[in-house]
């Protein structure tokens, strides 16, 4: 009896001692490829981001659906907000979240219905989660592990850390270059589709490396790519730090 729990014992420090060792590693990946993307300058000392993003939507058949151009502005300091604005058929819309209320402008009209304005907020969060990477990884809500060394279909060898945020959340896999430890793709899992998004490069005109171009596909269950969903494009930065 007491060398079955000794045994008992055993496994389980073994199974706790894995799963610390890759959380570990997961992190120090993650420490490595913020100080790759931080040159001279440090993502903790910027106050503000402004910057142009297009963005054009294909179908499976490679048909655009549609092409948009935003110009997006996050301030981080003293308090996270937000504001997107953006043209179409000549009427303006602003949407700004000012850290805790989110109002919409269309034109002279503001919106007032709340289930609008909430789809808005994930909009700003989403733009905002894809856009920060890797820095906003360092989260005490996420769950990070290694993942260890892989190949993608296109020959790429990369390193990648799991990230989960919950049983009912998505859960992303990034992949950083196992020499420069540059953030290179990430991969969506969500209910409905899995994607993967890859930088394709970088602008380095601000001090930190930020994202230039970037391309997400719909993959499979096995990881292949299925087509080309999106295509985007970051330009005009504007960063002002403390």
């Amino acid at each position: 009896m007491n060398q079955r729990l000794l045994l008992a014992f055993l496994l389980t420090a073994l199974i706790f001692s894995c799963s610390q060792s890759s959380e570990k590693q997961g992190q120090e990946l993650l420490q490595k490829s913020i100080e790759a993307h931080q040159l001279p300058k440090k993502w903790d000392d910027i106050s503000n981001i402004k910057f142009k993003k297009w963005t054009r939507l294909l179908d499976e058949n490679g048909v655009v659906e549609s092409e948009s151009e935003q110009w997006v502005e996050f301030r981080l300091k003293p308090y996270f907000e937000a504001k997107l604005t953006w043209t179409k058929d000549s009427v303006l819309h602003v949407v700004n979240f000012n850290g805790s209320k989110t109002s919409y402008q269309m034109g002279a009209n503001p919106i007032q219905n709340e289930g609008f304005l909430k789809t808005k907020r994930a909009e700003i969060e989403a733009a905002y989660f894809v856009f920060a990477q890797p820095w906003n990884l360092l989260d005490e809500k996420a769950n990070l592990t290694y993942q260890g060394q892989k190949i993608l279909e296109n020959g790429k060898l990369i390193e990648s850390i799991r990230v989960d945020y919950g049983p009912d959340s998505d859960v992303w896999w990034f992949y950083f270059d196992p020499f420069s430890y540059r953030l290179i793709a990430n991969e969506l899992h969500a209910k409905d589709h899995k994607s993967r998004i890859e930088n394709t490069s970088y602008d380095e005109s601000s001090g930190v490396l930020l994202a230039k171009e970037r391309k997400s596909y719909r993959i499979d269950d096995s990881g292949e790519k299925v087509f080309l969903r999106a295509e985007y494009l970051y330009s005009d930065y504007e960063v002002t730090f403390e």
